[in-house]
């Protein structure tokens, strides 16, 4: 994600790999990852591009849901649409029971890719 300090110059503060380029448009997956956390039956998320024809990449979002939830994926999607533009939103959305984290408790987006 991009933020411009008080004299104008723009600097990430995303990692370049955590940003999806869907049709020429930037995604950041933070912001993705937060307008999910603000779902009550989320817990945890992680969010990367993966690879599609028509615009390049598309989202992916790996969830946690909270103790016994089961939120369906056009329910995320639905609520991603009111926190974030629409071209933002996850295209595809997968339950998971963990997320795979390296040593300093980072999700090991990596991993996810594979």
């Amino acid at each position: 994600m991009a933020k411009a300090n008080l004299e104008g110059y723009l600097y990430f503060v995303d990692y370049l790999k955590d940003i999806i380029v869907s049709g020429g448009l930037n995604i950041y997956s933070r912001e993705v990852e937060e307008a999910l956390l603000l779902h009550p039956d989320i817990q945890d998320a992680a969010v990367i591009g993966v690879p599609e024809k028509t615009f390049g990449e598309a989202v992916k979002a790996f969830v946690i849901p909270v103790k016994e939830a089961k939120p369906s994926p056009d329910v995320l999607i639905a609520h991603c649409m009111t926190q974030i533009a629409s071209y933002k939103k996850p295209k595809y959305i997968q339950l998971v029971d963990a997320l795979p984290r390296n040593s300093i408790g980072k999700v090991a987006k990596h991993l996810l890719r594979n």
